[in-house]
């Protein structure tokens, strides 16, 4: 999308109508990251300030200040969906986490067929009663 100077007409204007009065709809515009990184390189500049940047492009300076925010928080990804992001330690510890977990559930599936196996041989031989057959069934 083309950034637009404050003075063109916004392209997503249109005109509705509800019963005798007519109101302009405007359309959210999104922003890409490297439009995002641009503006907020060029606020940055010397001799420049947010709220100029925001009146060229025709947005809200708070807008311009939450992206710099998150881009002080986190890099460029953060931007494109407005959305904080993780610590690098707090990633690593939730990487481990979920390795650990993945473990312990590979460990109990492993677990799980050598039952249902046990419980088929048993089933053959007649090793257990049909009661307690049909009970272990329902618990695997």
């Amino acid at each position: 999308m083309a950034l637009r100077n404050r003075n063109q007409p916004m392209e997503e204007k249109r005109e509705e109508e509800e019963g005798n009065a007519t109101r302009l709809v405007h359309r959210r515009r999104r922003f890409s990251a490297a439009d995002k990184k641009r503006m907020l390189d060029e606020a940055a500049a010397p001799g420049e300030t947010v709220s100029t940047i925001a009146r060229k492009y025709g947005i809200s300076s708070s807008l311009l200040f939450r992206w710099r925010k998150l881009r002080e928080e986190a890099a460029l990804a953060g931007l494109n969906a407005d959305e904080r992001v993780v610590a690098e330690s707090e990633l690593k510890q939730l990487k481990a986490q979920v390795r650990e977990l993945q473990r312990l559930l590979g460990k109990k599936t492993q677990e799980n067929e050598i039952l249902r196996d046990a419980i088929e041989i048993a089933r053959e031989k007649k090793l257990l009663s049909p009661a307690a057959l049909s009970k272990l069934e329902d618990i695997l």
